[in-house]
């Protein structure tokens, strides 16, 4: 399902069913891996880890899956959202600050950095903003690097609000090693929050 044309080719759409999910599976895969392999991450996931985090996702109930391709299987960027009831370990850290079962969690968020300054990954988060159920969900939330300025500042110019909650993650490094990096939380009203155009930004996890 096509969502919006952007500049260049580029084409947002949304993953709606199995033909979709396979269309834009190899794509998503190459995508994740180049983007999450930068600063600030600098993580290491093999073609199977960033397939498990496609299919699983995919497949999770209430999913808004978005891909920005170009041309006929090009995967220049994504941003997924699931309800928050979907992603346990968030969803246990998070229990009694926000109501669960009420919120939806901006799960991933990429774009390769060739395509990055042409606001398309302001246009991911827009886009999936627009298509939350809000009469069922009233809430917002994301967990984004505390090393990410950019991106922690032009959520804030959104409308979302920082929780004072962390998270500690642990990945596989691309210099072979596993170390932790801190996440920071962010939420927001989804009736509250702005959609007006601002910069683009990159990766959020």
């Amino acid at each position: 399902m096509v969502i919006t044309e952007l500049s260049d080719g580029i084409v947002v759409r949304r993953i709606t069913g199995p033909e979709d999910v396979a269309t834009w599976r190899a794509g998503f895969i190459g995508a994740y891996q180049t983007i999450f392999s930068g600063p600030p991450y600098n993580e290491r996931f093999y073609p199977s880890e960033a397939e498990g985090v496609y299919q699983k996702l995919t497949s999770t109930p209430n999913n808004i899956s978005l891909v920005a391709t170009r041309g006929i299987d090009e995967v220049v960027g994504f941003g997924i959202a699931i309800p928050l009831s979907a992603k346990e370990p968030v969803a246990k850290e998070l229990t009694g600050l926000l109501p669960i079962a009420h919120t939806f969690y901006l799960a991933e968020l990429g774009v390769l950095e060739r395509w990055r300054g042409r606001e398309m990954g302001r246009t991911l988060v827009r886009e999936r903003l627009r298509l939350i159920d809000a009469a069922r969900f009233s809430q917002v939330v994301l967990r984004v690097s505390t090393a990410h300025l950019s991106s922690i500042s032009m959520y804030r110019s959104m409308g979302f609000e920082e929780m004072g909650v962390y998270m500690d993650v642990s990945a596989m490094r691309t210099d072979g090693r596993v170390t932790s990096d801190r996440r920071q939380f962010l939420s927001a009203v989804v009736s509250q929050i702005k959609l007006e155009d601002h910069a683009d930004w990159a990766t959020v996890s």
